[in-house]
């Protein structure tokens, strides 16, 4: 079964802690402290976007048909398995930046050096021990949560169930009030 990062949209309060949370994640030394002082770069895989009074979070979208790795002609980005995230095989990746062009979300980029491409890959060492993606886990208002497909679907179909109600609701009452 497939695995996403779902944003709640209305909790995130654009404080970028998941950037740094995946900058950390994805260094040498996983420490700021020794990130900083060794002056390493390691470019963080979400990205925090500002739209109106919104800060919206967005990633690698691990897609079933997945653009970048049929764009990809060497075969460096690829899924592993049905259901796994979609991958950069930093060795089989010649920079030539064509995944990053096929991306419809924007969220895949070069590497400082141009050598390689690199994007969100949920974090699967992380995950390989059971805990979730360090942007999920840093976020302060639980903005971020890793959910399988089927229980984001249904979660979503509740929602919208749920505002179908409310506004049916509401609208019986403003008709009984104007009636009454």
């Amino acid at each position: 079964m497939s695995r996403h990062i779902t944003v709640r949209i209305d909790r995130c309060v654009g404080c970028h802690t998941c950037e740094l949370a995946c900058a950390i994640a994805h260094s040498q030394s996983q420490d700021i402290e020794t990130m900083v002082l060794q002056g390493e770069n390691p470019g963080y895989r979400i990205h925090v976007e500002a739209y109106g009074p919104r800060s919206i979070p967005i990633s690698c979208q691990h897609c079933e048909e997945a653009a970048c790795a049929l764009a990809c002609p060497t075969g460096a980005v690829k899924r592993l398995a049905p259901g796994k995230p979609v991958l950069v095989e930093d060795e089989r990746c010649i920079g030539c930046s064509m995944c990053v062009q096929a991306c419809p979300f924007g969220v895949i980029a070069l590497r400082p050096d141009g050598k390689a491409a690199f994007k969100c890959d949920l974090c699967i060492s992380r995950l390989a021990r059971g805990l979730d993606p360090a942007c999920v886990s840093s976020c302060p208002t639980k903005a971020l949560v890793l959910e399988e497909d089927d229980t984001a679907s249904k979660d979503k179909r509740r929602a919208a169930v749920q505002k179908l109600v409310e506004a049916q609701a509401a609208g019986a009452e403003e008709a009984e009030a104007l009636s009454g």
